[in-house]
């Protein structure tokens, strides 16, 4: 009933919010995109997405279609492998950022390798600057992880947008230097906090630095600071900074997939592995 090629299209669609990223991801034209998705709707009698000429969403039923799809395009998927008698094998070395500890980013990892179980999957968790490095050296075949928007590299998995966070009972102090709970160097999010601050020629300074994201997220339930966070992966105990502590708007990032330059044994695991992320990009966000 439902066509892998429609389905695999639409979460793209859901995952990017954007017919034209989608088509850019998928190496389709746009209106076939549109076509696909149209056909689904039809296959399923509903509309999955509502949108204008300025912006994408999901509706309910589209919401409810995302589980549907995953699971119909995993089992597709097995069931090619298997009959094609294709298996994967060798050593795939994957870097994922911080920001992916607490999201459901393990469970894909799992599934992954209970499909192949023949890969030796080497994972490597560090902050997003330090892993691009280490892709760019071939210490990784494939990265999940920030970059800035204006940066061209990688594969968008989504878009999110930086806002401030801390604990509830925080109040800053307009006559103080904001206090910031940060990644060292050369994280992305400490990098961008502070252009923000340094442009509004708002005085700063540094209240803890950590390269574990569970630290910084201690640092904040303490009431330390505040720190520039993904908007879709708030950690439990922390809220979005009001309006009102007038802290700098802090732009938008983009959460991407980088595959080595150099091609290794790794490249059909990585594509794989690519492939199962991008199908189920939407659960690495926490809801």
């Amino acid at each position: 009933m439902y066509d892998p090629s429609h389905l695999r299209t639409f979460l793209a669609v859901a995952q990017t919010l954007s017919f034209t990223q989608a088509a850019r991801r998928l190496g389709l034209r746009q209106s076939t995109v549109s076509q696909h998705v149209r056909r689904l709707e039809d296959a399923a009698g509903r509309q999955l997405f509502s949108r204008d000429t300025h912006s994408v969403e999901l509706t309910e039923d589209g919401e409810a279609m995302l589980g549907f799809a995953r699971r119909i395009l995993e089992v597709h998927d097995q069931a090619t492998a298997f009959f094609t008698g294709t298996r994967l094998r060798g050593r795939l070395r994957f870097g994922a950022s911080e920001d992916f500890v607490l999201t459901r980013l393990p469970e894909i990892l799992e599934a992954f390798r209970y499909d192949h179980p023949e890969v030796d999957l080497e994972l490597t968790v560090e902050l997003s600057g330090t892993l691009h490095e280490r892709l760019a050296a071939g210490k990784l075949d494939l990265v999940l992880a920030k970059r800035r928007p204006e940066d061209p590299r990688g594969e968008p998995v989504w878009h999110d947008e930086l806002v401030w966070i801390g604990v509830e009972r925080l109040r800053l102090d307009p006559d103080r230097p904001v206090p910031l709970i940060v990644y060292p160097p050369p994280g992305i999010t400490r990098a961008l906090a502070m252009e923000a601050l340094e442009r509004q020629g708002r005085a700063w300074r540094v209240a803890c630095t950590s390269g574990s994201l569970n630290g910084l997220i201690a640092a904040a339930r303490a009431g330390l600071g505040v720190m520039a966070h993904s908007r879709g992966m708030i950690p439990p105990g922390l809220v979005r900074v009001p309006d009102r502590a007038g802290l700098p708007e802090l732009g938008k990032v983009d959460f991407v997939l980088v595959h080595g330059h150099r091609r290794t044994s790794a490249q059909s695991a990585a594509d794989a592995l690519a492939a199962a992320i991008l199908t189920s990009g939407d659960r690495l966000h926490r809801r």
